[in-house]
C-alpha cells in the first residue's frame, strides 16, 4: 500500500531559482526513508510542503485516506500554564474524550434503561478498550522514560523548557499519537546516546512510514532502508542506508566523469574531422560541407554536457608540536559536585601521547564539567589534575565565543591568531570560507560556522593535546566530514565528548563511559565497547538466574495434598457461582440497575477466582517437587 505520493513538486523562493525542481517519489507503508543532501537543498522545505505549512508552486502531494502525518520540527503552541504532562496527555485527547463520554452515559443509564443508551455505552467502551485506553498511562510512562523525560520535567511548565527539551517532548507526543507517517527533521539533536538508541529501536519496530532528515550517519545506517538525495533539486534514489548511499554516489560520480571524459575525447575527434571536411569541401566537393555540418550538430550536443561536480574537500591539518613526554594528563581521586549532587567521585586516570579518547554518557552526567576541570575553568572538590610539562592544549567548547563578536572573520583571525592578512585568507579558504563570506561578522554565523572558524584558528597553533566538546553538534554531514578530514592527520592526544557514534567509532581508541558518578575505562573502539557492555549485561543476567536457583525452596507443608483438594473444591464452587451470574446478566440485560449490581458481584468473584487459581498452581508445583 502507498502511504504518500509526491509528483512533479516545484517550489521556489526566488524568481528563476527552483529549490525543488520536479521532485517525484512514493512511500510505501512501513518504509523508512532518509532524505539527504547538502544544507539549503530543500530537505526541510519538502517536509513543510508535506505537512501543509507551505504550498507548492506546482505539483501534487497525495496522502492515503485515513493516514495521519506528523512533523517533529513543528512545535505547537499550547495554552498558557500547560505542563509537559499536559502536552503528553494531549496525545491521548481522543481517549480522554471517550472516557468522558462513557462517564456521561453511565450517569444517564442510572435513570434511563433504554436499549439505545446501553448500545452506545457498549460501543464507546469497546472503542476505548480497542484504542488502548486502559494502557495509555503505562504507554505514556514508557515513551517518556525512553526519551529521558523525567518526573521533574513532566511537572515543569512547557514554556520554560529549552528548545531541545521541547523537541523531545514533541517527539514523545507524536509517538504517543500513533501517527501513521512520521516526518523527523533532525530527531537526534539534543538526544544523548541512550535516548537515541531507544528512538532507533522504536523506529525499527514502528509499523508506519518514516521520512527522516538527519546528520547522524550512524542513526541513518541503523534506521534507513532507502535514501533520496535532493542535492540537484530532483529526487535521486538509492536503495540502501547512508553507507550504501556514499559508496553508490561515488560510483555514479566516477561513471559520469568517465562518460564526460569520453564525450570530450569524442568532441575533440569530431572537431578535427569537421575542420578537415570543411577544408576539403573548399577544394570542390560541396557534399563534404553537409557531412561537416552533421558532425557539428553532434558536437553541439556534446558541448552541452557539463562536467560532474564533486564536493570540495578541505585541505587542512593541525600544526603539531614535538611531544617530549609520555604523560599528557594525570588525575587522582578527583571528585566534583554542585550543591547536594555529586557528578563524579574518586576518578583516577592517566592519558599518554597519541591516545584518542571518547568521553560518553547521558546528558547531565558531568562530561562538560570534567572538561572544564581539565581547562582550569572549574576546580575539583577533592583530588588533583595535572598536565604534562610539555603539553600544549587546545579546546573547542560546545558554545563557541570570540573576543569581539562584531569583528568579521578576517579581522578575528588577524587579532586573535596574530597572522598576516594573506595567511588569514588562505586559512579561511581552506575551511570553506571564500569570497565575500569572509567579511561576515562572527555574530551572524551559524553554530556550525562558528565551530568551523574556531577550528581554523586552533589549527594554526602547535598543539599536542586537543579537547573537543561535541565538535559535530549542529553540523551538516559535509561539515562533519571536513572536521574528520582535519583530524585524520592529527596524531597527538585527543579527548572528545560526543554523541555522534559514527565520529566516535572513526576516532576513538579508548572509551571513558561516565555513569552513576564513575568512569568505565575501556581500551578499544566504540563497537568493541558496545560488544563488551552487552557481554556484561548477559553475564549479569546469568548470575541473577543462578542466584535465584540457589535460593532455598519453601518447605513442603505436611498437609499439601489436603490443601490442594480443598482449593479445587473452592474453585468448582466459584465457577458454578460465576455461571449463575452470567445467566442472570443475560436475563436482566435491559435492567441497567440490576445489571450494574451483577457486574460488581462478578468482578469481586473474578478476583477471588484469580487468587484461587494462583494458590492451586503453587500447591500443584509443591506437591510435584
Amino acid at each position: 500500500m502507498i502511504d504518500l505520493t509526491v509528483k512533479d513538486l516545484v517550489k521556489s523562493f526566488e524568481v528563476g531559482t527552483n529549490i525543488l525542481d520536479g521532485v517525484s517519489f512514493e512511500v510505501n507503508t512501513g518504509e523508512r526513508i532518509g532524505i539527504l543532501g547538502r544544507n539549503g537543498c530543500g530537505k526541510t522545505t519538502l517536509f513543510r510542503l508535506l505537512s501543509g505549512a507551505l504550498y507548492p508552486d506546482s505539483g501534487e502531494i497525495s496522502i492515503a485516506s485515513g493516514r495521519r502525518l506528523g512533523l517533529i520540527s513543528q512545535i505547537p503552541v499550547y495554552p498558557e500554564g500547560y505542563t509537559t504532562e499536559d502536552v503528553l496527555r494531549e496525545a491521548h485527547r481522543r481517549l480522554y474524550d471517550l472516557e468522558d463520554r462513557m462517564n456521561q452515559l453511565a450517569e444517564r443509564m442510572a435513570s434511563d434503561d433504554s436499549p439505545q443508551l446501553l448500545s452506545e455505552y457498549d460501543r464507546v467502551s469497546e472503542d476505548f478498550r480497542r484504542l488502548g485506553g486502559y494502557d495509555m498511562e503505562h504507554e505514556r510512562d514508557r515513551v517518556a522514560n525512553g526519551l529521558d523525560i523525567n518526573a521533574a520535567m513532566r511537572a515543569q511548565s512547557f514554556d520554560s523548557l529549552s528548545g531541545g527539551e521541547k523537541t523531545r517532548v514533541n517527539l514523545a507526543r507524536l509517538i504517543l499519537e500513533d501517527t501513521d507517517i512520521l516526518l523527523l527533521d533532525e530527531p537526534t539533536n539534543h538526544l544523548d546516546l541512550r535516548s537515541t538508541e531507544w528512538l532507533e529501536d522504536y523506529l525499527l519496530h514502528f509499523h508506519g512510514s518514516v521520512l527522516v532528515i538527519s546528520h547522524d550517519r550512524y542513526f541513518l545506517d541503523r534506521v534507513v532502508q532507502r535514501s533520496i538525495d535532493l542535492s540537484t533539486g530532483k529526487a535521486e534514489f538509492y536503495s540502501g542506508n547512508y553507507s550504501f548511499y556514499v559508496v553508490e554516489r561515488q560510483r555514479r560520480f566516477d561513471e559520469q566523469l568517465k562518460q564526460y571524459e569520453k564525450d570530450q575525447a569524442k568532441l575533440q575527434q569530431l572537431t578535427e574531422a569537421a575542420e578537415k571536411l570543411h577544408l576539403w569541401a573548399f577544394m570542390g566537393n560541396d557534399k563534404l560541407h553537409k557531412r561537416a555540418f552533421s558532425m557539428e550538430k553532434r558536437m553541439e550536443k556534446l558541448r552541452q554536457t557539463e562536467r560532474p561536480a564533486e564536493d570540495r574537500k578541505l585541505n587542512v591539518h593541525f600544526s603539531e608540536s614535538v611531544f617530549r613526554a609520555d604523560e599528557v594528563l594525570a588525575a587522582d581521586s578527583v571528585t566534583k559536585g554542585f550543591g547536594d549532587r555529586t557528578l563524579f567521585h574518586d576518578l583516577t586516570l592517566t592519558v599518554t601521547g597519541g591516545e584518542r579518547i571518547a568521553l560518553i554518557g547521558d546528558n547531565g552526567m558531568g562530561k562538560t564539567t570534567f572538561l572544564k576541570l581539565l581547562m582550569n575553568e572549574e576546580t575539583p572538590d577533592s583530588g588533583w589534575i595535572r598536565r604534562g610539562p610539555t603539553v600544549r592544549v587546545a579546546y573547542l567548547p560546545q558554545i563557541v565565543t570570540f573576543q569581539d563578536q562584531t569583528r568579521n572573520m578576517v579581522d578575528t583571525m588577524l587579532y586573535e591568531c596574530k597572522c598576516q592578512p594573506q595567511e588569514a585568507r588562505d586559512r579561511l579558504a581552506a575551511f570553506g570560507f571564500r569570497g565575500e563570506d569572509v567579511f561576515k561578522t562572527v555574530d551572524s554565523l551559524s553554530g556550525g560556522e562558528r565551530s568551523r572558524l574556531k577550528l581554523c584558528m586552533l589549527m594554526g597553533s602547535e598543539i599536542n593535546f586537543l579537547i573537543l566538546d561535541e565538535p559535530t553538534n549542529h553540523l551538516d554531514i559535509a561539515s562533519r566530514e571536513w572536521i574528520e578530514d582535519a583530524l585524520s592527520d592529527y596524531s597527538e592526544a585527543l579527548l572528545f565528548v560526543s554523541h555522534d557514534r559514527y565520529f566516535i567509532e572513526k576516532f576513538a581508541t579508548r572509551i571513558w563511559a561516565l555513569r552513576d558518578g564513575t568512569f568505565t575505562d575501556y581500551r578499544g573502539s566504540f563497537e568493541e565497547y558496545r560488544a563488551y557492555t552487552q557481554r556484561q549485561q548477559t553475564l549479569q543476567q546469568v548470575v541473577r538466574q543462578q542466584e535465584r536457583k540457589k535460593e532455598p525452596k519453601p518447605k513442603k507443608q505436611p498437609n499439601a495434598a489436603k490443601q490442594l483438594q480443598k482449593t479445587e473444591k473452592a474453585i468448582e464452587r466459584a465457577e458454578e457461582k460465576m455461571a449463575e451470574l452470567e445467566a442472570a446478566s443475560e436475563q436482566f440485560a435491559t435492567d441497567y440497575q440490576k445489571l450494574m449490581e451483577l457486574e460488581t458481584e462478578k468482578a469481586a468473584l473474578q478476583s477471588e477466582l484469580d487468587a484461587l487459581y494462583e494458590q492451586w498452581e503453587a500447591l500443584t508445583e509443591e506437591s510435584e517437587s
